[in-house]
């Protein structure tokens, strides 16, 4: 045999880069997974008038479930305790919104007014402005357009709020059961999981998901809730201190609006810029309140919180902007609330059914 014969002899024959039946099976996974995917949105969307609420009960219900513990630890029963956590989260809510009625009610009376000051304010960009409309109807002359009617439906907005408020209490009150019962059965929604799981792994990494479940959203839910009190606190003397009128209500609604990271201030600065319009006379000086606001969110955002949650609750930032557009267009304000929380939901039960780094122990160890 010769040198050529036995070269191609010893040649590795080659391999098949795509394998049929494994790229079927691939294909097929990922259709799979593509469709439970579009099914979980659609479900998300379809089910918002039960499935926000009953989030929302459970992602508080996580969050003061180390309050109802410490109830418990003192003899209570887990119904009682779960009854004076829901009457003590009732009594709070009402007496904010009862602080803030007042004030809103002054400004919602306002807002012709601001408006009207806007327009004199913007008065120096008129020319601007005209021109953009010359523009504009050029090309509604060249392309045959007509103007746009627009038609004013009266009684409307009565008519509305006489619609929504039955399904607006109704949620309410889907939220204060859930709230409650989840509270009162939380252990044993735990105990009764925990039964139907046979393999003794499994069960331990269930365990391990339930305790980071509560210690992520718990810690995080009240961690931000106290730093929100003092950034309301902070916010409301930096506005007192420029003169802005009714600083506490700016600062409780910097306090509710910072539950929702990136979004929350930035509607902030708005409605602070709305009030600079409405309390000083120059367009300049409009901008002093947002931009006091801003910096005080931004000592917020760059050092107290990283202080006080520090590196284990430290999310990727196109994570969190990702679960907040996608929570806020399934379920608006609701999901912008509870967009974090479902995120270190997902975080932990992925770290525990897809351990990262050591090993974890056996259930025995």
């Amino acid at each position: 045999m010769n040198m050529f014969e036995w070269g191609v002899h010893r040649r590795p024959a080659p391999r098949t880069v795509l394998d049929p039946d494994t790229l079927l099976t691939r294909g097929a996974m990922i259709a799979v997974l593509l469709i439970g995917l579009l099914g979980f949105v659609f479900m998300l969307v379809a089910g918002e008038f039960i499935l926000a609420p009953l989030s929302l009960a459970i992602v508080i219900g996580l969050m003061l479930g180390p309050i109802a513990t410490r109830l418990e630890k003192r003899g209570l029963p887990s119904w009682l305790s779960a009854v004076i956590v829901c009457l003590l989260f009732v009594a709070l809510v009402a007496l904010f919104a009862a602080a803030l009625i007042g004030p809103l009610s002054y400004w919602t009376g306002e807002l012709p007014r601001i408006w009207q000051k806007l327009q004199i304010q913007l008065a120096q960009l008129r020319e601007p402005i005209n021109t953009l409309r010359d523009v504009q109807n050029e090309l509604r002359t060249v392309t045959g357009g007509s103007g746009v009617t627009v038609e004013v439906d009266e009684g409307g907005d009565v008519t509305d709020i006489a619609i929504m408020a039955p399904a607006l209490g109704a949620q309410v009150l889907l939220f204060l059961a859930s709230l409650f019962f989840f509270m009162a059965t939380r252990h044993d929604i735990r105990t009764g999981i925990m039964k139907i799981v046979v393999d003794r792994r499994l069960r331990w990494r269930i365990a391990h998901i339930f305790r980071d479940v509560e210690t992520l959203v718990s810690r995080y839910l009240l961690s931000i809730a106290v730093i929100n009190v003092g950034l309301g606190v902070a916010v409301s003397l930096v506005l007192w201190i420029i003169g802005v009128p009714s600083p506490a209500l700016w600062g409780m609604l910097a306090m509710l609006l910072n539950f929702v990271v990136y979004i929350g201030p930035a509607i902030m600065a708005g409605l602070l810029f709305a009030v600079g319009l409405a309390t000083f006379d120059t367009l300049a000086g409009s901008f002093v309140p947002p931009l006091a606001f801003l910096a005080v969110n931004l000592m917020e955002a760059q050092f107290v919180t990283p202080m006080v949650l520090g590196r284990t609750l430290t999310l990727n930032p196109f994570l969190v902007l990702l679960a907040l557009a996608f929570w806020i267009w399934v379920w608006g304000p609701i999901g912008g609330f509870i967009a974090i929380p479902a995120l270190l939901i997902a975080y932990a039960v992925l770290s525990n059914l897809v351990p990262i780094g050591p090993k974890a122990p056996p259930p025995g160890a």
